[in-house]
Parts: C-alpha cells; sequence; structure tokens
C-alpha cells in the first residue's frame, strides 16, 4: 500500500474548503458558491474547475468525507462533503501556522524591480505613473465597497478588504515615491542607469556586447557571471 503523501499547507483554497464544510456539509457547487457570495473570492482565487482536486486532496488526507450524492432531476449527481475530526484540527492549526508566521513571497512587482536596469529610466517612470493611475482605481474602488457596507457589516468581517487596502496604499506610497525620484536624478545609481540606456541604444534591439555588459558591471561593483 502506497504511503500518503505529506499534506502541504500551501494552497488558500485548499483552506478556504475547510472553513466553509466547518459549517455544515455542502457539495462543490455549494461550496464556491457560499465564497463567492461572501465576497472571499477577493482573498483566495476561487477557480471551480481547480475545486475539484482540492476536494479529491482533502478526501485522501481524511480532512473530509463523503456524507451522500444528492439527485437533482436528470443532472448528474452531486457528492455531499463534510470536515472530520481531523480536518477540523487542521484548518485550526493551518489557521494559527498562517497568522503567526510571516513567509517569504515572490510578488511579480518585486521581481520586475530587481531587473530594472534592462530598461530605460524615462520609460521606467512612465511605467511607474501608469502603475499608480491603476492603483488609485483600486483602492477608491475597495473604500467605495466599504463604504456601502460598513455601516451594517462588523469590521472583523471587512478584515481582508482593509488589509488590502493597506498593501495597496504602501505600494502607492513607495511606487508614487521611487517615480519621483527617478524623475529628478536623486535615486542612487541613476547615472549608470543611463549609462545602461545609452550603450543599449546604440545596439538595436538591445543585443549589447558582453563585454561592454561586463564592464559596465564591474564599474557598478556587481559580479559577473562564473566561467
Amino acid at each position: 500500500m502506497a504511503a500518503k503523501r505529506a499534506f502541504r499547507r500551501v494552497n488558500p483554497l485548499a483552506l478556504a474548503v475547510l472553513v466553509v464544510l466547518a459549517e455544515r456539509p455542502m457539495h462543490p457547487y455549494q461550496i464556491s458558491q457560499t465564497l463567492k457570495q461572501r465576497g472571499k473570492d477577493g482573498s483566495v482565487r476561487i477557480n471551480y474547475g481547480a475545486l475539484y482536486p482540492v476536494v479529491e486532496s482533502l478526501l485522501g488526507q481524511g480532512f473530509i468525507e463523503v456524507v451522500s450524492a444528492e439527485q437533482d432531476g436528470n443532472r448528474p449527481a452531486r457528492t455531499v462533503y463534510r470536515i472530520t475530526d481531523a480536518g477540523f484540527i487542521e484548518m485550526r492549526e493551518w489557521l494559527r501556522s498562517w497568522i503567526a508566521e510571516p513567509e517569504k513571497e515572490y510578488p511579480r512587482f518585486m521581481a520586475a524591480l530587481s531587473f530594472l536596469p534592462v530598461l530605460g529610466p524615462d520609460e521606467t517612470v512612465t511605467l511607474l505613473r501608469r502603475r499608480i493611475t491603476v492603483l488609485d482605481k483600486r483602492i477608491a474602488e475597495i473604500h467605495e465597497q466599504v463604504a456601502a457596507v460598513e455601516s451594517w457589516l462588523p469590521e472583523l468581517l471587512l478584515i481582508e478588504g482593509n488589509y488590502e487596502l493597506r498593501l495597496l496604499e504602501a505600494d502607492r506610497a513607495f511606487t508614487a515615491d521611487i517615480a519621483d525620484r527617478m524623475q529628478s536624478g536623486a535615486l542612487g545609481g541613476m547615472d549608470g542607469w543611463r549609462q545602461i540606456a545609452d550603450l543599449t541604444a546604440k545596439y538595436p534591439p538591445g543585443r549589447v556586447p558582453p563585454e561592454e555588459t561586463d564592464k559596465l558591471i564591474q564599474e557598478w561593483g556587481m559580479p559577473t557571471p562564473p566561467i
């Protein structure tokens, strides 16, 4: 008999399934609709096609179990699941670990920032200004959504939206700051960056000879690729 694969707490949708089933038994469609109706698709990526593999994984781990199969007319039977005692324990331990233990994440924006010299400074400033416009729109949308329900919905049930709002506001402040300092030349390293941009412009479409690149990299004090 094959050994059970170790369960990794990496998929927010799996945690969401356990939380919903902790209320009452449901079939997968009910689970997805409950999450969407409660606005959880703003914090968890809810894809109905991905839900079934998640349910099967939780079932294989013994965190949920089959209760029954509901038949609605000529439609295919819907399997109803409920959380097990082991699932309750896992759900709570999972929540505790995600709340208490910060995790190193790798946002796309952070990755892009680490490779900025590939683009020119002027283009980058334009792109950052565009990002600020998008952020302002999203921030305004969240403020509007919160204002529509905060008079009757407890703050506790809005907490993930408020967290997103703080992240977006911090992103906006950081982006505006570096865009301003790039444009004014106050950001450290701008002279070297403009050298790279000027050099790249001499070799359309930007294929600078390695020896030229290595020279600039060494001037910046960065290590060259190992031989």
